[in-house]
């Protein structure tokens, strides 16, 4: 991919993530224990495994994946409204993607976080890159994450209520 493409492939995904203000086997919980309890509560859920449709792009590392949170969060900033989740990457490659509900009664059920990863799955499908693989019908917000080099998402109300889903 050329770094135009890949420029607009993250602009236009940020555009699709942005949703979120209107959304193998598990890893050990020692290497969890430093972000659970700290970012976010214990998880509630047993994880989930997503065995992803998508590979990860070449091009996905850390400074990508920062990047592209960092583009999350100062769109959300330019809202007129205050932001409702709180979304960040972590780990040493960043390879942690975190959303936390900033508002009380957000995401505090399993139903409501799959909810909001169908919104974001919705959003995901309307992305160019999708359409031009021709896989807008069957790949999801978690095969996006995928492409970019995310290896677990955690969604958790910062409250009691934390679900984690580990991409394959």
């Amino acid at each position: 991919m050329s770094g135009r493409r890949i420029s607009t492939i993250w602009i236009i995904a940020l555009a699709a993530v942005l949703s979120l203000g209107a959304a193998g086997t598990a890893p050990s919980a020692s290497a969890d224990e430093r972000h659970s309890g700290y970012y976010y509560p214990p998880l509630t859920t047993e994880p989930e495994v997503y065995e992803a449709r998508a590979r990860t792009m070449v091009e996905a590392n850390r400074s990508v994946r920062i990047g592209f949170v960092t583009g999350i969060v100062k769109e959300q900033l330019t809202k007129p409204y205050p932001q409702t989740v709180a979304i960040f990457a972590k780990g040493t490659e960043a390879q942690k993607l975190i959303i936390v509900a900033l508002e009380d009664g957000r995401i505090d059920t399993i139903y409501r976080a799959r909810a909001v990863f169908a919104t974001l799955t919705g959003s995901a499908r309307l992305l160019p890159v999708f359409s031009e693989l021709g896989v807008q019908e069957s790949f999801t917000f978690f095969d996006l994450c995928k492409m970019l080099g995310f290896e677990q998402i955690t969604i958790t109300n910062g409250r009691d209520f934390s679900h984690q889903v580990i991409l394959k």
